[in-house]
């Protein structure tokens, strides 16, 4: 079977995130995904609120890491992180509706670079985020089982 690049990617985000408890138990979205590119949106519910009333650093973190895992997963071949680091640029609030957008900024051989911006509903920067990945073996797609 042959895709075009953007079927692929959206095949490879589909039975990613069919997978992906974790995302889906934070109320995570996927918007839209490209070759390189994910989309995700999370609303911050109160069970994500840390001490001080914003949202804890470690949902942002997984927000952008899961829009990462799903930007660096759409050629079809098994990739996972091995670096990322995230810069806080301002507090989420309850019920803010966060969209991580996360962009490939480069792909050779087993590794790649790809950078994630978190906003708010109102296009405001909540935090930025930088990921390296690694192309283990394996496929997330059997294309040469025909679709039913």
């Amino acid at each position: 079977m042959t895709l075009d690049p953007q079927q692929l990617a959206q095949r490879c985000a589909s039975t990613l995130y069919e997978r992906d408890a974790a995302s889906q138990a934070m109320g995570m979205h996927l918007l839209s995904v490209g070759p390189g590119s994910a989309k995700l949106s999370m609303r911050v519910r109160a069970d994500m609120l840390q001490g001080v009333g914003t949202c804890h650093g470690g949902h942002l973190f997984a927000l952008a890491d899961s829009a990462f895992a799903f930007a660096c997963n759409t050629y079809n071949a098994v990739t996972v992180a091995i670096g990322c680091s995230i810069d806080y640029v301002a507090p989420a609030q309850l019920d803010d509706l966060l969209t991580a957008s996360a962009s490939e900024q480069s792909r050779s051989g087993r590794t790649g670079n790809y950078d994630v911006r978190i906003e708010n509903q109102h296009g405001q920067l909540i935090a930025l985020f930088h990921g390296k990945s690694y192309k283990v073996r394996g496929t997330l797609l059997d294309l040469e089982t025909p679709d039913e």
